[in-house]
């Protein structure tokens, strides 16, 4: 039987890690077996310039913080070596960067599952969020699409403007 005060670290962790499953817009579960330390290094400083939390956990401990949250979906894909990437803010990034460093490293990382708000989404729906563009870039997209039509519609007034303008001075 475990002593007292190993209990309370790992009901401490437990704690720690429901509040940032709870805290979290979107989070990604991985299987990091067999990468490199120079891979992990690599793959750990993208995920910090993208604002996402990246840490190995203990399933156990995970498996409570997840039960405590409401995610009990994610509970059944918690076996072997996990590693959860979480973000506050950023709805796709921990997607987006694990799903481009797991189809670069086949055969050693696989994406296990994820979740967005409360939508619980399996290896190929992380696959498919991973190919979601970040926020800015949409947002431009939407932008340069709205600016074309909008260009048009100030020539034509113009020429109407300008017509008008023309035959008055006649």
């Amino acid at each position: 039987m475990p002593s007292e005060k190993v209990l309370l670290q790992k009901q401490e962790k437990v704690n720690a890690l429901t509040e940032l499953l709870k805290n979290a817009v979107s989070g990604v579960l991985v299987d990091y077996k067999g990468i490199t330390v120079d891979e992990d290094t690599q793959l750990r400083k993208e995920l910090r310039e993208e604002g996402v939390t990246y840490s190995v956990e203990k399933n156990t401990m995970l498996r409570f913080a997840m039960k405590n949250c409401g995610m009990d979906e994610l509970t059944s894909v918690l076996e072997g070596t996990t590693a959860i990437a979480v973000s506050n803010d950023d709805q796709t990034a921990p997607a987006r960067v694990l799903g481009k460093f797991a189809s670069e490293h086949d055969d050693k990382f696989t994406l296990k599952a994820g979740f967005i708000g409360e939508d619980i989404y399996d290896e190929a729906g992380v696959m498919a969020l991973s190919k979601i563009p970040p926020k800015d870039v949409l947002l431009a997209q939407l932008v340069g699409s709205l600016q074309g039509p909008i260009q048009g519609l100030a020539a034509i007034l113009k020429a109407v403007v300008d017509s008008k303008n023309e035959g008055e001075a006649a």
